[in-house]
């Protein structure tokens, strides 16, 4: 194989090839076109492999209190559902909509204290004003945070509420729930 040096693709002799940059100077140089787009793929693969090597900035430090947090409170969770995490304020209802698929899961909606998000702070105790008609729910700690679970019961679909009251500060969440198959 023979390259020339060239101004322009016109100086190319070889109708099939390409002006690439030279490495060695500022003149570019004529090659065929396959080595040259492989020789151009070579180094956007190198490119792409040393930016995965460049240095990234480190993930935000979790805040952690060593509350234990046990493998039986993670599984059984329901496949589909949608739960927010409502910032509750004392004395005050919040109205809280959960969207859960009957496949035997629960759905839990988590809570901490008000005003203790830099060390989260799980509450006393959770009372249950309203139970739910077509399902259990199940109140616990959870680490550093209270989770309300809900369970539809087997083969059930369709919307079902319930009422929570938490201890300290006494919020009350209401909870309508919409259970899909």
């Amino acid at each position: 194989m023979q390259t020339y040096l060239a101004d322009s693709p016109r100086d190319c002799p070889a109708p099939r090839s390409v002006v690439v940059p030279s490495a060695a100077g500022p003149a570019p140089f004529c090659a065929p076109r396959r080595r040259a787009l492989a020789g151009l793929a070579a180094a956007g693969a190198l490119a792409t492999l040393l930016a995965g090597c460049a240095a990234k900035p480190p993930p935000p430090l979790a805040v952690r209190s060593g509350a234990p947090v046990y493998a039986i409170d993670l599984t059984g969770g329901a496949k589909l559902c949608t739960a927010p995490q409502p910032q509750l304020a004392a004395g005050k209802t919040t109205v809280v909509a959960m969207r859960v698929g009957n496949d035997g899961g629960w759905c839990g909606i988590r809570l901490i204290q008000p005003g203790t998000a830099a060390e989260p702070k799980p509450y006393a105790a959770g009372l249950l004003l309203a139970p739910a008609l077509h399902g259990t729910v199940y109140i616990h700690t959870v680490g550093d945070l209270t989770r309300v679970d809900y369970t539809p019961r087997p083969g059930f679909t369709g919307p079902d509420h319930f009422t929570v009251a938490l201890l300290p500060g006494h919020p009350v969440m209401k909870v309508s729930v919409t259970v899909v198959r």
